[in-house]
């Protein structure tokens, strides 16, 4: 795969992570915490907000990958 297409692709695919990402986090947020004390909403808002770091290692991982040698 030629390394620039190779870039586009992980490019959006980062993008729809953290658009996706967030948005389910703040479905799940405005539906289970609603009655919640602030406190409850701090730790819930700050692990999802480290969270979604691994998916996107793995996609910045794998763009990193050196290209295959043609045999």
């Amino acid at each position: 795969m030629p390394i620039r297409l190779k870039k586009l692709i992980g490019t959006i695919l980062l993008v729809a992570l953290v658009i996706i990402y967030a948005l389910v986090a703040t479905t799940v947020a405005v539906a289970q915490l609603a009655e919640s004390g602030p406190v409850v909403h701090l730790a819930f808002f700050l692990f999802t907000g480290i969270l979604w770091i691994l998916p996107a290692m793995g996609i910045i991982k794998w763009l990193m990958l050196p290209p295959r040698p043609k045999n």
